[in-house]
């Protein structure tokens, strides 16, 4: 292989290795009450927890606001304990409710210190921080959100977009669409939000593909976290799909029932354990002043309590002490375990009521279920596990990472649903928790009646698709879109769900529509149909409303309407059309024979039989029978069968949105400024911490180098003096106004320092490091001397052996003239230098020995260079020279037919064509007969053997354009360093052993 192939290897190699890949990162948030933790998947790095600056693996939900500063996490904790009004936690129940929500009035009663106000607009909750500044849920939950992202873009080292974020499955169509807006202020594109359990049912599957098979697997999580309590029962199985026509069999979980207690959770027992602490507190009347009175000392028990609270899981007792609780007095009780339960019997009693409802909506019993799986900081109290033992009657399941499976499962997805990674397909099945249905009046009997319809039934799958048709409406009218009976849940529960009423959708244009088709014979109204869709994050929408109108055709209009896009849409099916949207149901609205809400049960339940009665009908109306396709394709006169197609007409409809409405466009603006104001301050706020650091250490640094003997040498007395003033006033500065200054005033006065001490700092490098450049100088020297003697002996050689040599003798007195002045020049600097005092200037700089190097080697290189395209040659005698003018004239006389050969070679032969490297050998071209066949050329002579020692090093030969001089030159410069050079030189030792 030759030297240039080699480089060009090396160089595709670098490419390659170091060109910038494309940001295809995804990230993962589990927003918990109190915790939140970040995945992340990036190109080489599978699954990872994204870590926080303090290089934990969850972070508090907390963010405090004092005195202009932001701070997150452990931070805002900090800031928490002595202003607990200034630091916002547990904030996420908040999203999406109205003032007077039960759950908020909850909150108020136990984070008394908070100012909530009602939203003059929508009625929601806001944070009264002071005079000026608000806060809402959704900008609070922005903020932290661009927080995750951070520490996700951190441990992925590029920019990231794309999160799936894990919400709680009991939130409601309000609650989802304020994270969603949230999402929206903080710059994330969410692929999914995706419910808790199904995360975590994810990351348990992914692990275990391969123990699943066609019979399903009924596996309960029971999960307990900060606030709430969910059981789930999941089934796990593997199903055939069909992917770009190929069949094939991938895992599937369904969700097939959940239970959850929404205020059942760790937060609930630390609470009373905070209290129970206040308590025992006033009873030792440390202080006349009530201890419940004041927010400090509150903010402090609560942080104690989850301390206690999460030492209580191992051991059976343990002190809880705070210093200077209140009034400068100290606190120190002892706290057992079986205080502990007691204070929360009537919780515990509550952990086996979401196992009941999870197996009652999915309606198996314990027997088929394979095993429990704990999921959940709260899972780890001993009397949790205890009631959950004596429910489920089997040993419960701990082999999931109880704090970080949900993350991990949604990141899973996040992967999946991004275009950067291709991972192993893992169905999921999410399932309605709320049933929706629409609500609409009908006139009947000269009476209003009231109709309701079942869009979404309880543990129906999503994301799906569904159709309701209005048959009897000619004019105008308006639907309801509520949720369903939930008497499955308790009074409590209901109330926590909220506004019932989701939206309200006026439809206008009916009779217009109507109208274009009125009068005609063949025209037959199939009713007004409106197209809702449950995505995968759980939303509710309306993507259309149009009237379906059915047209028979007559023979003339059927061939005028005739055309290769018809031809084709007639060949669909509806059997076809429905196969490609499964998730399609139309839910038809009929006369009722009983009660609105019964027949609107009993007809989402055989709702699966009149799609595909329906479809079969259909299929039946286009497919003709034998007797019809006889009657078909038979005589001329007989009738064939006519033509039907659809018309759709658009209808306009306006959606209104009941009881909490999104942040209009104002507002998100409004929100979106204030999140930018504050993310420049902090950028402002970083900028000047760097610089006031960099400053700070530059003056430290200076005062401890000047004390070093190097440094005090290499300055004069008049530098060392005006450096230690600079920095003496430096520090008086940073004293009285560096804490008020600008990033600018930092930098500024640094750039001045660093311009009073550089040319100190540069004489020490230059004292530091002339002992390694003169090595360096010394060490090419030397190879350029052992390279000198070898080419000169080479050449001696080559010319005995009436060769052609490859260096002329200028080339070879050119290196020998260049070694020689370089080591002068060294001696000469060297004795200069040595007369010099360490506080002068430097003569031998760094910079002119790394020159005289550079000199020396492109000397070197460019003989190095010669040899690579070099080809040995010999030398033609006179007498090779006639026997080959003899034999070239002998080709060019006629032959037998009288023609002349050479004229006609010159004829076929294009000037451009070249001789097949492969069929010349060095001693036919040198012959002039490079026109002969590898046969037919003659052997080479054999030549005298060259010593080893006398060998250059010289590359394979190569054929290849001859370079200039300065072209050799230019590429003697982009070479390798002289050590480099050498390891090529001895390469091309070798390979010129072989070819010689």
């Amino acid at each position: 292989m030759t030297g240039s192939v080699w480089w060009s290897i090396v160089s595709l190699v670098f490419i390659l290795c170091t060109a910038p890949v494309w940001s295809v990162s995804v990230m993962s948030v589990d927003l918990g009450t109190e915790w939140m933790k970040v995945a992340i998947v990036s190109p080489g790095v599978p699954m990872e927890i994204a870590l926080n600056k303090e290089s934990k693996r969850k972070t508090p939900v907390a963010i405090a606001f004092r005195d202009g500063e932001r701070t997150f996490g452990e931070d805002a904790l900090t800031v928490g304990v002595r202003f607990p009004k200034l630091c916002y936690t547990h904030f996420l129940e908040l999203l999406g409710k109205k003032i007077d929500h039960p759950l908020v009035q909850v909150f108020k009663k136990r984070f008394p210190y908070y100012d909530i106000v009602a939203s003059p607009d929508r009625g929601t909750v806001v944070f009264q921080h002071d005079s000026e500044t608000q806060f809402t849920p959704e900008e609070l939950l922005a903020m932290l959100l661009q927080k995750a992202r951070e520490f996700a873009q951190n441990s992925a080292i590029e920019k990231i977009n794309d999160a799936v974020i894990i919400v709680p499955g009991y939130f409601n169509q309000a609650e989802r669409r304020a994270v969603l807006q949230a999402a929206e202020l903080s710059g994330l594109k969410v692929l999914q939000l995706m419910n808790d359990y199904t995360a975590v049912a994810l990351n348990y599957g992914i692990f275990r593909r391969k123990d699943f098979n066609e019979t399903a697997q009924y596996v309960m999580f029971y999960d307990m976290g900060a606030s709430s309590t969910t059981a789930t029962v999941v089934s796990f199985q593997l199903v055939k799909t069909k992917e770009k026509g190929v069949v094939e069999s991938n895992p599937q979980l369904s969700v097939i029932g959940v239970g959850y207690d929404r205020t059942l959770g760790g937060l609930e027992k630390q609470m009373r354990l905070r209290d129970h602490l206040g308590k025992k507190f006033n009873e030792m009347k440390k202080t006349p002043n009530d201890v419940f009175q004041n927010p400090r000392a509150m903010a402090k028990l609560f942080k104690e309590a989850g301390r206690v609270k999460n030492v209580l899981s191992a051991n059976v007792d343990h002190f809880a002490q705070i210093e200077g609780l209140l009034d400068d007095k100290d606190f120190k009780v002892q706290v057992t375990r079986e205080e502990f339960e007691k204070m929360c019997e009537d919780l515990f009693e509550r952990v086996k009521a979401p196992i009941d409802q999870a197996l009652k909506t999915s309606g198996l019993s314990m027997d088929l279920i394979s095993q429990v799986i704990l999921v959940g900081a709260g899972t780890r109290v001993p009397k949790v596990q205890e009631k959950l033992t004596e429910k489920v009657a089997m040993e419960l399941s701990k082999n999931l990472n109880t704090d970080e499976a949900a993350v991990m499962g949604a990141v899973y997805r996040a992967a999946d649903l991004s275009n950067g990674f291709k991972v192993k397909k893992f169905l999921t099945k999410d399932a309605v928790l709320f049933p929706i249905q629409v609500i609409f009046d009908r006139e009947a009997d000269g009476g209003v009646k009231q109709v309701k319809r079942m869009l979404f039934g309880q543990m129906n799958p999503y994301p799906q698709k569904k159709i309701l048709t209005f048959n009897k409406y000619q004019t105008d009218f308006t639907f309801h879109v509520n949720y369903a009976e939930l008497d499955y849940l308790n009074p409590s529960e209901i109330q926590s769900v909220g506004q019932l009423n989701l939206s309200q959708v006026d439809l206008s244009g009916v009779a217009e529509a109507h109208e274009l088709h009125k009068g005609a014979a063949n025209a037959e109204s199939k009713g007004i149909k409106a197209h809702f869709t449950l995505d995968e994050s759980g939303v509710l929408a309306l993507s259309s409303v149009e009237l379906v109108i059915e047209k028979t055709l007559s023979d003339e209009e059927a061939a005028g309407e005739e055309s290769p896009f018809s031809k084709l849409g007639s060949t669909i099916s509806p059997e076809d059309a429905l196969k490609n949207n499964l998730d399609e149901k139309p839910v038809k609205e009929e006369p009722e024979t009983g009660k609105a809400g019964e027949s609107g049960e009993k007809k989402d339940q055989s709702e699966g039989e009149e799609v595909k009665q329906s479809s079969e009908e259909q299929q039946a109306k286009e497919k003709p029978t034998e007797e019809q396709k006889k009657n078909a394709t038979g005589k001329d006169g007989e009738k064939k069968k006519p033509k039907v197609v659809t018309v759709k007409e658009a209808i306009k409809f306006s959606e209104k949105l009941i009881g909490i409405n999104p942040l209009a466009e104002k507002e998100m603006q409004e929100s979106l400024k204030k999140i930018t104001s504050l993310d420049e301050h902090d950028a402002r706020k970083r900028a000047r911490e760097g610089a006031m650091n960099a400053l700070e250490s530059a003056v430290i640094d200076a005062k401890v180098k000047l004390e070093e003997d190097a440094y005090n040498q290499a300055a004069t007395q008049q530098e060392s003096e005006a450096i230690l003033a600079l920095c003496a006033k430096i520090f008086d500065w940073l004293d009285e106004e560096g804490y008020s200054a600008e990033a600018a005033d930092f930098e500024s006065r640094l750039a001045e320092l660093k311009q009073l001490t550089a040319p100190v700092w540069r004489r020490v490098k230059e004292h530091e490091e002339r002992p390694d450049a003169l090595a360096g100088l010394e060490s090419t020297l030397s190879h350029s001397n052992n390279f000198l003697a070898t080419i000169k002996n080479m050449t001696a050689n080559q010319t005995e052996a009436d060769e052609t040599p490859i260096f002329t003798a200028v080339e070879i007195s050119l290196l020998q003239k260049t070694i020689s002045d370089t080591q002068e020049w060294k001696s000469k600097m060297i004795e200069e230098q040595s007369k010099l005092k360490s506080s002068d200037n430097p003569k031998l700089t760094i910079a002119s020995i790394v020159e005289k190097i550079n000199n020396v080697e492109r000397e070197v290189k460019y003989l190095v260079n010669k040899i690579k395209i070099w080809r040995p040659k010999k030398k033609e005698s006179p007498k090779d020279t006639k026997n080959t003018t003899s034999s070239t004239d002998q080709k060019a006389k006629k032959d037998g037919s009288g023609k002349d050969k050479s004229k006609e070679e010159e004829k076929v032969i294009e000037p451009s064509e070249e001789v097949n490297e492969e069929e010349e050998s060095p001693n036919a071209a040198e012959s002039g007969q490079g026109t002969k066949t590898k046969a037919q050329q003659p052997e080479p002579e054999a030549q005298e053997p060259i010593a080893e020692a006398e060998v250059p090093e010289v590359a394979e030969p190569v054929v290849e354009p001859s370079k200039t001089e300065s072209e050799l030159r230019k590429d003697s410069e982009s070479e390798p360093s002289i050590v480099a050079s050498a390891l090529i030189v001895f390469v091309i030792h070798v390979l010129f052993r072989l070819v010689t």
